[in-house]
C-alpha cells in the first residue's frame, strides 16, 4: 500500500537547553520566563522547536547564539572569546509533557565561563541567571514579589539532569575547564568544582592534584593579581580529555 502520512499522529521536535556558568561562586542557570502559552508567566529553560531545514546540533546551536549571544566552542580557536561548550545530554519524550501536541524535546547542555546579563528573546519575555539550587526548589521559583511555581514543561527534570551530568563529568573529565576563561588560575579551576559539586576543597590537596595530573593544566609562563593578594600562576587547558586519575567528588 503507497505510504499515506496522514494515518500517523503528527508530533513535533523541541530543543531545550540547560545553560550553566558559574556566577558569584554559584553554579547558575539560565532560566527564561515564558512570555506565551502554555504556562504563561512560568519560568522555563530556553529552547525552541527544530526547524525543517536544521538538524539537532544546528536548533540548538542557533538557540544558543540567540538566548546568549555564544557560538559553540570549536577545539581548533582555543583562544574564542564567546565559545560555549555544547553537548547532547537527553531526550524526553512522556506524551503529556506538552499539552500543546506531541512533543518530543532533545535537551542539551551547554557550560561557558562567567557570563553577562542576559537577554529576552522569542516568545520569552525575561531572561536572567539563576541559582540551580533556587531552580529546583520543591516549592517552586519565583523573583522576589512574585508566587511560586515549578518550572514549566517537565523542565525541572531536565535541569537536574543536567547538573547531575555536569558534576559527575568534572570528575574523570577536563569538562570544569569550560567554565573557566582561555587562561585561569588553579583558584579560579577550584572554585568552579566547589560552586558545581557545592563543597569547600583543600586548597593545597587541589592545586597537587590538578597540576599533577598529565595534560590537565599547561602553565601560560603569565600571572595575575585579579584575585588580589601575590601574583598567581595562570593555567589553560591542556589536550587531556580524560583524567587519569580522575578528580573523585568529595562524599556528602
Amino acid at each position: 500500500m503507497p505510504y499515506d502520512p496522514s494515518a500517523f499522529p503528527p508530533f513535533a521536535v523541541t530543543v531545550d537547553l540547560v545553560v550553566l556558568t558559574v556566577r558569584r561562586h554559584s553554579l547558575c542557570a539560565l532560566a527564561v520566563r515564558r512570555g506565551e502559552p502554555p504556562f504563561q508567566g512560568r519560568w522555563a529553560l530556553p529552547g525552541g522547536f527544530v526547524r525543517a531545514d536544521e538538524d539537532l546540533a544546528q536548533a540548538a546551536a542557533r538557540e544558543l547564539a540567540e538566548e546568549t549571544g555564544l557560538c559553540v566552542h570549536n577545539p581548533a580557536a582555543p583562544t574564542q572569546d564567546n565559545g560555549a561548550h555544547l553537548e547532547q545530554l537527553a531526550t524526553y519524550g512522556d506524551p503529556g509533557r506538552d499539552p500543546r501536541m506531541r512533543v518530543v524535546s532533545v535537551a542539551h547542555l551547554a557550560l561557558a565561563p562567567d557570563l553577562p546579563a542576559p537577554r529576552a528573546g522569542g516568545d520569552a519575555s525575561n531572561a536572567r541567571w539563576a541559582p540551580v539550587e533556587e531552580l529546583l526548589e520543591q516549592s517552586g521559583y519565583g523573583r522576589p514579589g512574585e508566587g511560586l511555581a515549578p518550572l514549566a514543561f517537565d523542565h525541572a527534570q531536565i535541569l537536574s539532569d543536567g547538573v547531575e551530568r555536569a558534576r559527575s563529568k568534572i570528575e574523570y573529565s577536563s569538562l570544569a575547564t569550560a567554565f573557566c576563561p582561555p587562561e585561569f588560575t588553579v583558584g579560579e579551576l577550584r572554585r568552579v568544582y566547589e560552586a558545581v559539586w557545592s563543597v569547600a576543597l583543600d586548597p593545597r590537596n587541589f592545586h597537587r592534584k590538578v597540576t599533577g595530573t598529565p595534560g590537565f593544566l599547561v602553565p601560560t609562563g603569565g600571572t595575575t593579581t585579579r584575585q588580589g593578594g601575590r601574583p598567581a600562576q595562570l593555567f589553560r587547558a591542556g589536550g587531556a580529555t580524560l583524567l587519569n586519575p580522575p578528580m573523585l567528588r568529595p562524599e556528602m
